[in-house]
């Protein structure tokens, strides 16, 4: 495979019109170069494979039928828009897709006029589009908004809400149901079952025929009868099919129609274009469709790191060869769950992404996928909590944020032995600012009843699970993306004192006061400064609430300088609570004070390690500001 040349159609493709221009057998051979090239980029950077490989036809009917720039187009996750880009006036840039300083591997309207709504979590197309479409009925417009959502986005209620409330306005405007039974992981629910029923049975279809071919010899009557007939046998299969679903929330209902035939999409499209309500269109697609290792194991090439494209296997890489904290949890969840059978496992479409899939495998009574519905996820714990269950919630850090309210309201107020993990808590690299976790801390630290912890390292992380099954009331646990530092874990992890931190080093001149994924480059920065004669201590809190209130004064006490270092939002996050702390307590004298975390901005993407020297929180940056604290 190679990347488009200058005599490739893709080379061609300056901005959306050019697609509108193209012949069908060229549409043909630009889909094939959009795939070559999303597969080479992919390959040799690692990102969303088959989310964007299923919707290529997709998105060159769309491009040809619709004026897109005037026409709105609003695409859900925003994972499958590798051949927007590439469409768009980015062809050019692709090969710095997800690096830092290139393009997003996400819509962002900062990077593209073409790119009409930020987009990175699920489920808010229908929504944005609505709003779209009422602007610019209101301003005397005349474009088209169209809306691409998955089947399993479809499954979140924002997806519903929106679809409730655009039938109701009557507003113009095209929904695309793109129907590949898949989100990350297989998709769940009964909603998924009932999209994925289809009136493929042959006696039905036979039987159809048969009275239609009857009723229509009738003699004077006979073809009357039988397009009665034919009418009613449509009704009923709508009973059968999801028109019924999407008529009732007053869509006209189009398909379900093959997401891979290029023409047939466009007829329809054109043809969609002509009403003036609400109109969803239903296409089936294979997910990872056109590159077969994607097509055989779609979950595995969702988000997917360096591969050989001839093969689809992994490159080989001179990685720490340590498990993951994710591959920690779940076999720490599986290990606890061995001893104790109230504990039950929720993750949000993704047990692969969570860890959770052991758990499904070892305990099926004790495992729900609820769909992407992190809301609904929170309370359905809660109300198993109150039936003496230990539900353990899964979700990435990012994807917590949508269930805030049902946090507060359903788990905490109620003081209910709920356990949330918040993996990927921190700065997760290419996927950039719509997926970092940098705002967990400051959003649970300040919720009653809730203890909020960080393990330093794979140990602890276990030991913070044993701590948490064991408490009456809920608690968060939030831990880094990627792996740790290879300490041993415990199978029979010790539960830590609520509120007790340690000296993990010490020193006389200063203290670094920090806690999960930044307690050891603080110690390889204290190991550091220790050559140039300055000694400094570095504390782990373990827990941002409760915070180890005793320790932390007797730390103030002794130390006039005072580092303050977390993987989070420093406005209203661990660093914040700590002064808040001291300074209640009237232990702020002449000290001098330094926070170090992510700054009031949304950071871009770039490796883990990028951006953490980028913001300063890395071992040198650490360094850097310690040793400007005690003036040396």
């Amino acid at each position: 495979m190679s990347n488009h040349d200058s005599t490739s159609l893709l080379a061609k493709i300056k901005e959306p019109a050019d697609v509108r221009n193209l012949s069908m057998a060229e549409l043909e051979i630009l889909g094939q170069e959009l795939r070559e090239t999303i597969i080479d980029q992919v390959a040799a950077h690692g990102g969303h494979l088959a989310p964007s490989l299923g919707v290529i036809e997709l998105t060159m009917a769309l491009f040809n039928s619709f004026n897109i720039g005037p026409d709105k187009l609003v695409w859900d996750v925003g994972h499958q828009a590798y051949a927007h880009k590439l469409l768009t006036g980015r062809a050019d840039r692709f090969h710095t897709l997800r690096q830092k300083d290139g393009i997003s591997g996400f819509p962002r309207p900062e990077e593209s006029e073409y790119d009409h709504f930020g987009v990175g979590h699920s489920s808010t197309s229908i929504s944005a589009a609505l709003g779209m479409a009422m602007a610019r009925d209101l301003k005397g417009d005349d474009n088209e908004v169209i809306a691409v959502i998955g089947d399993g986005s479809l499954t979140a209620g924002i997806a519903f809400e929106g679809l409730n409330q655009a039938g109701a306005l009557g507003r113009k405007m095209v929904v695309v149901l793109n129907d590949n039974e898949m989100s990350i992981s297989k998709n769940v629910g009964a909603l998924s079952q009932f999209l994925s029923r289809k009136m493929t049975n042959p006696f039905l279809q036979r039987l159809k025929t048969d009275v239609e071919g009857l009723l229509g010899g009738i003699p004077k009557i006979g073809d009357d009868l039988a397009g009665y007939a034919k009418r009613s046998s449509d009704s009923l299969k709508s009973f059968f099919t999801p028109g019924i679903l999407f008529e009732a929330f007053h869509f006209t209902y189009v398909g379900p129609i093959d997401g891979h035939n290029t023409a047939q999409m466009v007829k329809v499209f054109d043809e969609i274009k002509k009403l003036d309500k609400p109109a969803l269109v239903h296409v089936l697609t294979k997910k990872g469709k056109g590159y077969e290792p994607a097509e055989s194991d779609p979950t595995h090439f969702h988000g997917v790191g360096k591969f050989i494209p001839e093969t689809g296997l992994a490159r080989k890489f001179s990685g720490s060869g340590l498990p993951s904290y994710t591959s920690i949890f779940g076999s720490t969840l599986c290990n606890l769950a061995k001893k104790d059978d109230k504990i039950f496992a929720i993750t949000a479409a993704m047990p692969e992404g969570t860890g959770t899939e052991c758990f499904r495998k070892n305990y099926p009574d004790r495992f729900v996928d609820v769909g992407i519905c992190e809301q609904h996820a929170v309370t359905f714990a809660a109300g198993l909590a109150t039936q003496g269950y230990k539900p353990a919630v899964a979700i990435y850090s990012t994807f917590m944020q949508r269930a805030y309210d049902q946090i507060v309201h359903d788990v905490c107020l109620q003081n209910l032995n709920v356990n949330l993990f918040l993996d990927r808590g921190g700065l997760v690299g290419e996927d950039g600012a719509t997926h970092h976790g940098a705002f967990d801390l400051s959003f649970l630290r300040h919720i009653p009843n809730l203890v909020v912890m960080a393990p330093k390292d794979e140990a602890e992380l276990a030991r913070m699970m044993a701590t948490a099954f064991d408490h009456e009331g809920p608690t968060a646990i939030r831990y880094p993306r990627g792996t740790g530092v290879g300490a041993n874990v415990s199978s029979n992890p010790r539960k830590i004192p609520l509120g007790k931190g340690e000296i993990v080093h010490e020193g006389d001149d200063a203290v670094i006061i920090t806690l999960g994924s930044r307690v050891y480059p603080a110690v390889e920065a204290a190991m550091e400064l220790e050559k140039e004669g300055l000694n400094v201590a570095v504390f782990n809190t373990r827990f941002v609430k409760p915070l180890p209130k005793a320790q932390l004064l007797e730390l103030a006490a002794k130390y006039d300088n005072i580092l303050l270092v977390e993987e989070n939002a420093l406005a209203g996050g661990f660093g914040s609570a700590v002064l808040e702390m001291l300074n209640e307590e009237d232990a702020l004298t002449n000290h001098k004070i330094k926070r170090l975390g992510l700054p009031d901005e949304f950071i871009e993407h770039g490796t883990q390690k990028e951006l953490r020297h980028l913001v300063g929180i890395d071992m040198a940056g650490i360094k850097k500001a310690a040793k400007a604290l005690c003036n040396k």
